[in-house]
């Protein structure tokens, strides 16, 4: 029985996987995560992406399962990323007069992964191409680097379903009951957050589909409220805050920055902001990174360390740059007993962002003084000025 249910002739054949600890090696996933693969049965029966290798048994027996004895014609390769296409060799070697669906990208980049000659299998599509399954129709659409550049996604207009890829997916596992939004933007921020304008490039071509169905890589099948999940995915690739509020984001060593960044998430609370504080040294770092791209303020507070910055905060930084993080204010804070330097360091960085406003540094040496609150006060007020 499949955990999905779309509709008699596309099925569900997915798998999750709680196995897993850090999605791409780097990604904590305490939920797990999904891998979600689909079958359209038609006149023509097409396999709608593979699954990851931790899953090739369960996805096998998911798929031998909905086959009910019948031989797939087509497997159409979505996206080449190892979570999606690890079993597309042993696909073709149970199934040998199955064809293989992609683009250009897609057949360069698979001989990079698997020994495997599919040179008298392939089915290259382009922009606009369809393929006929029967009464369902493939329009395909090429999406490049949301997140990788042979992603494509296919819309099937009988049942108006888009097939969107890694859009529109989030972390946890299927089986898991939670929220969609907080996991959602954990994941779009830190896995294709860089690529904003190729999404928003995708979103244009959505747009002029009727669709009923969103039927992501990761993440349950959107069927309700599309406008939503398509609104969310609009404000995060034009890096526009979601909302009013505050991430405090701190490094500390012996404590006394600590101390002084909470403070200072004390007083912003106080004057009636929302405010999200992290430890960069303890907490998941795409849950901070996913936090600053949330909101519309930033509070960075770490020491001087080596002549340079915390490297804690430094890292932050840098994923910060990656995701190619823009138009907030933000506030600085740093500490330090000598030669102090992490202030300047970390506003070089914030400069460095497209439309970030550093609205104030607050530099306290080694610990928390009385004097200290009020110039706490005083930036916080600045950050909203």
């Amino acid at each position: 029985m499949s955990k999905i249910e779309i509709s008699d002739a596309v099925r569900y054949i997915g798998c999750d996987d709680h196995s897993i600890d850090l999605f791409e090696s780097q990604y904590k996933v305490p939920n797990g995560v999904s891998y979600n693969s689909y079958l359209i049965l038609d006149e023509k029966i097409a396999i709608m992406d593979t699954a990851d290798a931790r899953v090739t048994d369960e996805w096998f027996a998911n798929l031998d399962r909905e086959l009910s004895g019948r031989t797939p014609d087509y497997l159409v390769v979505s996206h080449m990323e190892p979570d999606h296409a690890s079993n597309i060799k042993k696909a073709c070697e149970k199934y040998p007069d199955m064809m293989i669906v992609g683009n250009a990208k897609t057949f360069a980049m698979i001989p990079q992964f698997f020994d495997i000659d599919i040179s008298q299998r392939k089915v290259e599509v382009k922009e606009g191409d369809t393929l006929s399954l029967g009464k369902h129709v493939l329009t395909f659409v090429m999406a490049p680097m949301v997140h990788w550049p042979e992603v494509m996604v296919e819309y099937e207009s009988t049942e108006k379903i888009l097939f969107s890829a890694d859009a529109f997916g989030k972390f946890g596992a299927l089986d898991v009951d939670e929220d969609w939004l907080g996991e959602a933007r954990r994941y779009f921020i830190n896995i294709v957050g860089k690529y904003g304008n190729p999404v928003q490039a995708l979103l244009k071509k959505a747009a002029n589909l009727d669709i009923s169905i969103i039927a992501p890589l990761h993440g349950p099948v959107l069927k309700d409220n599309l406008g939503f999940y398509i609104d969310k995915y609009n404000t995060w690739s034009t890096y526009t805050p979601e909302e009013s509020g505050v991430t405090v984001a701190y490094a500390s060593i012996h404590g006394n920055t600590a101390a002084v960044a909470k403070k200072m998430a004390e007083i912003i609370e106080e004057k009636g902001h929302k405010v999200n504080v992290f430890d960069l040294s303890r907490c998941d770092m795409s849950s901070a990174v996913a936090s600053a791209f949330q909101y519309d303020k930033l509070v960075l507070a770490a020491p001087t360390y080596d002549a340079g910055i915390f490297p804690p905060m430094e890292d932050f930084l840098l994923h910060l740059k990656s995701k190619t993080f823009q138009n907030r204010d933000v506030a600085v804070i740093e500490n330090g007993s000598w030669a102090i330097t992490a202030g300047k360091l970390m506003t070089g960085y914030v400069e460095g962002f497209k439309g970030c406003t550093v609205k104030g540094m607050v530099t306290v040496k080694s610990a928390m003084k009385d004097s200290t609150v009020t110039e706490l006060e005083a930036l916080a007020d600045a950050l909203y000025a």
